[in-house]
């Protein structure tokens, strides 16, 4: 069964659990398309150690997963844990991201001698040069950050850079720190005397839509979002 499978692991705590999926349908499961989870399971067992087969207890299920429904942990799983990849899988993978990268350079900085975006190819080259470890299931957003420091030692980059005030309710400080630290720089950060947190942000402009969106998800759109003139 495991030939003609591959396993995804989670770590919750001390624990591991796994799940042993179909590799083609679970990486498009797993890249967003939608599907039944019975669908890319090959089996409905949550082990502990799938290729000795041992199974988790259901003590273990439910203080980590607060169920014992197979299939809702096996979702849990899908969506944080990690998809063990083919080698085939992983270079397509990478090869996409890759593309979304130099893409995402191209449109959002220039050369500062010419004030020009530098050609598709030439970033694509420079990226190789680098040899930046390019993840391909993390977001682009969370990774950008990581990529164009290095990259600047080889290709000169100039970007616009936008300063925002954030302010954001005190029960959502910690996810909205995630965003923060993830997808631009921090300034300064100041409790309000009504126990909100501020937030000074340095970010670059061409992910100015793609905060918004996740300041307002991890705040439940009550984070208070204003641009430096």
């Amino acid at each position: 069964m495991i030939d003609k499978s591959t396993i995804v692991r989670l770590s919750a705590g001390n624990e591991k659990f796994e799940i042993l999926v179909k590799p083609d349908p679970a990486l498009e499961y797993k890249l967003g398309k939608k599907m039944d989870i019975s669908n890319i399971m090959v089996s409905d067992e949550i082990y502990s150690d799938a290729s000795k087969g041992t199974k988790s207890s259901t003590e273990k299920l439910m203080k980590a997963f607060k169920t014992t429904d197979q299939f809702e942990i096996a979702k849990q799983i899908m969506a944080k844990g990690d998809l063990n990849l083919n080698t085939d899988q992983r270079r397509k993978m990478i090869e996409e991201k890759k593309r979304q990268i130099v893409e995402y350079i191209n449109k959002n900085f220039v050369d500062p001698k010419t004030h020009m975006p530098h050609p598709i190819s030439r970033i694509s080259t420079v990226l190789d040069d680098a040899r930046v470890a390019i993840d391909p299931f993390k977001r682009l957003d969370d990774q950008i950050k990581n990529i164009i420091e290095p990259l600047r030692k080889l290709l000169p980059l100039k970007s616009e850079i936008l300063e925002l005030t954030v302010t954001v309710p005190a029960q959502f400080s910690g996810q909205s720190f995630s965003v923060f630290k993830s997808i631009g720089d921090i300034k300064s950060e100041q409790w309000l005397s009504d126990g909100s947190l501020q937030v000074v942000l340095n970010l670059n402009a061409g992910l100015k839509s793609s905060f918004l969106d996740r300041i307002g998800t991890a705040t439940k759109g009550s984070a208070q979002v204003s641009e430096k003139s």
